[in-house]
């Protein structure tokens, strides 16, 4: 079968489209042909070093049709739509998978990290972790949200506990994550505040469910939500993005807020603004993946067409290099989707 491999770390050249076996099948397992599965942040940081142990086929993100199953698998015959439940890898026994929140445990991971993903024609992966998909959604928009608005559904109302009416600010709105984050914010009924570098983008974050939209290129987020919230600040910041925009998003919090980061995709914050942190008794959570739970939770909200991904490109699997540019620049508007 086709697969895009990242043999070893570097730039974009180092992705090469490969002829490899097809992988095997364990009595647990399902044998998906894949539809459509996402180019993500995380595979540009494997490419980079950052996470992963190449080599490895990429794609967290995989919907496809079960070609063959396991011989213990009951739940599937073959022929069905699913979407995947990336975090396949746990080791099921620490005190933290345990208590069922296996994003805590230390061997987190799975498919496209940890194991070959889904940048392929085929990929095997543990039957309890295929979901059934609805006929009336697509594969290309299944593979939109699995990582990103499971990881947005986390964030906000695991560790945020959002709330009805609250303010939340979301900052890298127009990514992957960020324009999940919008949707479910607005679903759960709060006042939804977005960043965004500019007016086409704002115009799609406002359609998505935002009341406000910010242009960063044009002024500091934190003072124009001071200007816009007549100097309380929001309830919740959710922020991606690290660097700089961390400490506006800081600063953008009223007292008691919280501040839910879920990644640093420009860098680490040189910072930590300790200085806001006790005088307004902020609260400052990491979150990052998802349950089980909070993933097919996630599924019925989409399943329900309460959130809707944006398709910003789909591609085949000779283009995946390209993808990585585009997201790294920042320059597209939700998921690039991969049909092999």
């Amino acid at each position: 079968m086709r697969a895009s491999v990242i043999p070893e770390t570097g730039d974009t050249d180092v992705i090469e489209i490969q002829d490899v076996p097809e992988p095997t099948v364990g009595d647990g397992d399902v044998l998906i042909e894949v539809e459509a599965s996402a180019v993500n942040h995380t595979d540009v940081w494997i490419r980079r070093g950052f996470e992963g142990d190449p080599p490895l086929i990429t794609g967290i993100d995989v919907a496809g049709v079960v070609a063959e199953v396991g011989d213990d698998v009951d739940r599937f015959e073959g022929g069905e739509r699913v979407v995947i439940y990336w975090n396949t890898t746990y080791c099921g026994e620490c005190e933290y998978c345990q208590d069922g929140d296996v994003s805590l445990c230390r061997n987190y991971g799975g498919l496209g990290v940890k194991t070959d993903g889904g940048h392929a024609e085929y990929v095997a992966v543990d039957a309890k972790f295929a979901v059934e998909l609805p006929e009336d959604i697509s594969f290309v928009d299944a593979a939109a949200v699995p990582s990103n608005f499971a990881t947005a559904w986390r964030g906000l109302h695991t560790r945020a506990d959002l709330r009805m009416g609250e303010d939340v600010l979301v900052l890298g709105a127009s990514g992957g994550v960020g324009h999940g984050a919008v949707q479910i914010a607005a679903e759960a009924g709060a006042t939804v505040y977005a960043a965004s570098s500019s007016e086409k983008k704002a115009e799609r974050l406002r359609e998505l469910g935002a009341d406000h939209v910010i242009d960063y290129t044009e002024r500091d987020i934190d003072a124009a939500i001071r200007d816009l919230t007549d100097g309380r600040g929001v309830d919740i910041a959710f922020e991606s993005v690290g660097g700089e925009t961390y400490k506006q998003a800081v600063k953008s919090l009223t007292r008691g807020g919280r501040l839910v980061t879920i990644g640093a995709t420009t860098g680490d914050a040189d910072e930590g603004m300790l200085q806001h942190v006790f005088w307004k008794q902020l609260e400052v959570v990491g979150s990052t993946g998802s349950t089980m739970g909070e993933f097919t939770d996630m599924l019925d909200a989409l399943f329900a067409g309460d959130v809707t991904p944006v398709i910003d490109q789909v591609i085949d699997l000779d283009e995946i290099p390209d993808a990585h540019e585009r997201i790294a620049s920042g320059e597209g508007f939700g998921k690039i989707i991969v049909t092999p």
